[in-house]
């Protein structure tokens, strides 16, 4: 199993300094979340102070960025790391899509699969120096000229891993992606009974062999050197369990538990502006769901449990300094856990 950690640092010199010690940790991956900050740029400062962890974006939000743009920004992340970057696609929701980035919203499944086709036709072009050649639903390319073309690159392609929800989009990275990046609003039930089932289905539509599928996350992982550590991390991802059930997108999660009511009774909350009380409408019976809880030393029992040939992939906090020696045994049997295709 494959151990992520996400880049917070926003500084250029806390970029170099956090990707370095998260590569001398022992970690597979970097990953960078399109939130606060756009997550190519951090990323392009990682792959020139690192030399053997992937880097991905986990996730950039396809919609606002035309298929050409994206090709562009892939192919030039993946040659500066020499073949280390993974392309991480996302929707994002309407609101979002319409009012903090001006795009278009329609049919966000279909457009989403014609997006991750026309970012492929452009790589072909340049690999096979062709003309650009793709007449979408939504995307229409037909123009690409020596002069705009890097030409073959002598790196694989990028990995294409989409995140999703709802079931066309598990369907859709089934059939055509290389990996599916599970929303933490997911629960090992719901990963079982919907999540797989769809992405099987997808790649049965499309005569695919899932081996080397990558299905990456899920769930929250709270753990530290002490138990303060893990309660105050436990707590974070209360809140933040309490903001997603807060919304319709995430409720078929909830329904497969029959906890369609915690929707309503939070949503009620935001719309009174009372953010405070989210996480205490959150019981422990729903948080122990979503979230893994224990030490350094006592955590490994209940990610086996949870995750052990579920998934290829988990992301975990970065410790403390005084705490790296005990971190890096932790990471250390996390990894010799099975994947999903162990």
């Amino acid at each position: 199993m494959k151990i992520e950690a996400g880049l917070s640092a926003t500084t250029i010199e806390g970029i170099k300094e956090q990707v370095r010690r998260i590569e001398t940790l022992g970690f597979d991956r970097i990953t960078r979340s399109e939130l606060d900050r756009d997550p190519f740029l951090p990323l392009t400062i990682a792959a020139e102070y690192t030399s053997t962890v992937e880097l991905a974006t986990s996730v950039a939000i396809a919609f606002p960025r035309s298929p050409t743009i994206t090709a562009h920004i892939a192919r030039d992340l993946n040659d500066l790391s020499e073949g280390r970057f993974v392309l991480g696609l996302g929707t994002q929701v309407k609101g979002h899509i319409q009012r903090r980035f001006a795009t278009e919203w329609s049919s966000p499944g279909p457009r989403f699969r014609d997006y991750i086709e026309a970012v492929r036709a452009v790589w072909d072009s340049w690999d096979h120096e062709s003309g650009l050649r793709h007449e979408g639903s939504f995307y229409q390319l037909s123009l690409m000229t020596p002069e705009f073309s890097p030409g073959p690159s002598q790196y694989r392609r990028p990995p294409i891993q989409i995140a999703g929800v709802n079931r066309y989009n598990l369907r859709l990275a089934g059939e055509v992606c290389d990996g599916l990046r599970v929303h933490p609003f997911a629960t090992r039930r719901y990963m079982e009974e919907t999540i797989w089932p769809a992405v099987r289905a997808g790649a049965e539509r499309s005569g695919r062999d899932l081996s080397t599928f990558d299905m990456i996350g899920g769930g929250f992982i709270a753990t530290g050197r002490t138990t303060e550590q893990v309660e105050q991390r436990r707590e974070q991802a209360r809140y933040r369990l309490a903001f997603y059930a807060s919304t319709r997108t995430y409720l078929p999660v909830l329904e497969t538990h029959g906890w369609e009511d915690l929707n309503e009774r939070l949503r009620r909350l935001v719309s009174a502006g009372k953010w405070d009380e989210l996480a205490a409408a959150v019981p422990d019976e729903v948080l122990d769901e979503f979230c893994v809880a224990g030490t350094y030393e006592d955590i490994l029992p209940e990610v086996r449990d949870r995750y052990e040939g579920l998934v290829d992939a988990v992301s975990l906090d970065l410790p403390e300094p005084s705490d790296e020696e005990v971190f890096q045994a932790l990471l250390g049997e996390l990894r010799n856990l099975n994947g999903a295709h162990d």
